[in-house]
């Protein structure tokens, strides 16, 4: 981690986290990715696991708040473990429409139970139910090209920002090709539709990436989340290894 960078901004959050009690591709738990993430130097993670369009291990013929109650186990392990260990824990979720996938923050267990129609709600449907909730949609390595993705779909009406640095391309982008272009092109979508953006590094087990977002002050809950990045509060992005403004632009 680049000592001057976080010297200036102090408070290191991972927004993009899979948990193996909901997430069929991650391989830790939320209470094992918690020390782990402390253990790096994060201030706080956002466990993001995926719902019932995504990647999910949660049985689908199960009643809807059983199956909330089940999703929302790698969370609250996690968040059991951050609150023992000292590292906040917030709530969150990816959602997925046949592998186009957006990340919700600033909503609850509670708010999903009280919302059965998610389920079969459409990208715009679940845009306006997060945000009538005062949460945050944001378009998830919007141009990542994989075998699970049939085509990339831009939804720049239905979201409020992108994923602009995604920490698990520029892991992996020797794996075949080079896969940071999938962040250059994510950086000039949010450029041509002024969207703000975020960071994270999509990781599903403890080896960590390192990526996420910093920020100069510590953040007090999700909602402050919400209102850190639409206010577009003054931050830094980064893959783990390079750091990025607010803009994109490398800085260190």
């Amino acid at each position: 981690m680049n000592k001057r960078i976080l010297e200036e901004y102090p408070y290191l959050y991972e927004t993009h986290l899979h948990t193996s009690q909901a997430s069929a591709c991650a391989r830790s738990g939320g209470d094992e990715m918690a020390r782990a993430c402390k253990e790096y130097g994060y201030t706080g993670i956002f466990v993001t696991d995926h719902n019932w369009g995504g990647n999910t291990i949660i049985d689908p013929r199960l009643a809807w708040e059983e199956w909330v109650d089940q999703f929302c186990l790698g969370y609250e392990y996690a968040k059991e473990e951050g609150d023992r260990i000292g590292l906040d824990v917030f709530f969150g979720y990816e959602a997925g429409y046949d592998g186009t996938e957006f990340l919700m923050y600033g909503i609850d267990k509670a708010w999903m139970k009280a919302h059965p129609e998610l389920r079969m709600a459409t990208v715009e449907q679940h845009y306006e139910l997060v945000h009538e909730a005062g949460g945050l949609v944001m378009h998830a390595h919007p141009f990542r090209e994989e075998s699970y993705i049939p085509c990339v779909r831009l939804f720049p009406e239905w979201v409020d920002g992108v994923e602009g640095i995604n920490a698990a391309h520029h892991q992996y982008h020797g794996v075949g090709r080079d896969k940071r272009g999938f962040d250059k092109s994510a950086v000039a979508y949010a450029h041509k539709y002024n969207f703000p953006m975020s960071a994270g590094s999509d990781i599903h087990a403890t080896a960590l990436f390192g990526g996420g977002v910093a920020f100069r002050r510590k953040l007090t809950s999700a909602q402050d989340y919400v209102r850190a990045i639409l206010g577009e509060e003054d931050r830094v992005l980064t893959d783990g290894k390079v750091w990025y403004d607010k803009e994109g632009n490398v800085i260190g």
